[in-house]
């Protein structure tokens, strides 16, 4: 053992918000991400778009028919052509950038293509009136059944105003020509209608999802919580209390301690998975598990540099890690120098702990719950976690790399 060596200052480094959601659990923590991604997201709904490539297809295949049916001219064909054209570089387009899916501008630029194939068939009783009500797809599910309803009736009042001025008149004086004209506005309302509901229904369903899960994760927390309690607290309690009666040396004052910490980490956890276990920064968290470690293994431990300041979610999971990779490397490595340096690389938190010992074995057992939990954190940061043998096959590397 020798003395502790830290140095280093504070810089500054900037995170995204979402880097914040990785709490405590690293499982729970990365579950809770990738909800919120796709809740920040309800345009990328897969079965919506299935809904819309499949629709537009068979409305295109279905024109193509009508106007072969109907002895088509050279300028049907070269509508069919476009309109064939139209559907795929839709499909391809929303395919590559889901975002377009619950883009205003996308809806309207996509409504004017069918309505103007519609007006340009000289017919508002086209073959192209399908492929039209496909382009009400994104607009009743993306967002909210208000907007829905608004752009439905927009694309209704424009094709009202091209069936009226569409070559073939709307034939008022005839009642089945009438009868025709209401029905053709109507059914854009109606499918709006009945996909905005069916959308809500479907959101309201995944809320409900949500909520269970919630408590169904609550209800194993409790459980958690009391097996703690009724066993690996009460035997870390009588292990402190055994220690207690030796003598006060460092070594024991130092196990003491670690006993406790390992008992409050516990009710922390506990309590609530989802907050940080600890308010202070990472550099205080850092050196003083370094100096607990320096007093204690048969190494000099050191650490160089300073954390920048960082969220305490993200502060919470890099410290487990770091820790999880000190104590590793204090009860296995059998070395004689433990380094850790923490650094800012180009805005990036890096985190090294790198020691001299005997290096990883033959065979890495991937499922301790030790090396679980680091990669499973690392992930709710969407950090890069590497654990290599050094240099000549002497000593162990474990390095963490924090994306700002």
């Amino acid at each position: 053992m020798s003395s502790t060596i830290i140095r280093g200052g504070v810089p500054s480094l900037r995170l995204p918000p979402s880097a914040t959601a990785s709490a405590a659990g690293p499982g729970e923590a990365s579950d809770r991400a990738q909800a919120t991604r796709h809740a920040a997201r309800p345009a990328a709904d897969h079965s919506w778009f299935a809904l819309f490539a499949l629709t537009r297809i068979g409305a295109v295949l279905a024109a193509v028919a009508l106007l072969i049916a109907d002895a088509a001219t050279v300028s049907d064909l070269g509508l069919a052509a476009v309109a064939s054209g139209w559907a795929c570089a839709t499909i391809v387009a929303y395919a590559l950038r889901p975002a377009l899916q619950g883009k205003l501008v996308a809806w309207v630029l996509d409504a004017a293509a069918v309505l103007a194939l519609i007006a340009a068939s000289g017919d508002w009783r086209s073959a192209f009136y399908l492929l039209a009500l496909t382009a009400l797809i994104f607009p009743a599910t993306a967002r909210s059944p208000s907007l829905a309803l608004a752009f439905g009736v927009g694309f209704t009042a424009a094709y009202g105003a091209l069936a009226a001025a569409a070559e073939g008149g709307l034939h008022w004086a005839s009642t089945a020509g009438l009868e025709t004209f209401v029905a053709h506005l109507l059914v854009p309302l109606l499918v709006v209608v009945a996909l905005a509901y069916a959308a809500a229904l479907m959101r309201r369903l995944r809320a409900e999802q949500a909520r269970g899960n919630a408590l169904a994760v609550e209800a194993e927390r409790r459980r958690i919580g009391r097996e703690l309690h009724d066993s690996a607290k009460q035997r870390v309690h009588a292990a402190g209390l055994v220690l207690s009666s030796l003598d006060p040396a460092p070594a024991v004052r130092q196990a003491t301690d670690e006993l406790e910490c390992a008992v409050a980490d516990m009710d922390a956890s506990v309590a609530d998975p989802g907050l940080p276990q600890q308010e202070r920064t990472l550099s205080a968290q850092l050196t003083e598990r370094v100096r607990q470690l320096d007093a204690v293994a048969d190494a000099t431990v050191t650490l160089e540099g300073a954390a920048p300041e960082l969220p305490p979610a993200v502060t919470s999971d890099v410290y487990r890690i770091a820790a999880e990779a000190l104590t590793n490397a204090a009860r296995h490595a059998r070395a004689s120098r433990i380094e850790t340096v923490v650094a800012v690389d180009d805005g990036d938190l890096c985190l090294t702990v790198r020691d001299d010992g005997r290096g990883l074995p033959a065979t890495v057992r991937p499922g301790t719950q030790g090396l679980r939990s680091m990669r499973a954190r690392a992930r709710a940061l969407g950090a890069d976690l590497r654990i290599v043998g050094g240099r000549g096959g002497a000593g162990t590397v474990v390095e963490l790399r924090v994306p700002r």
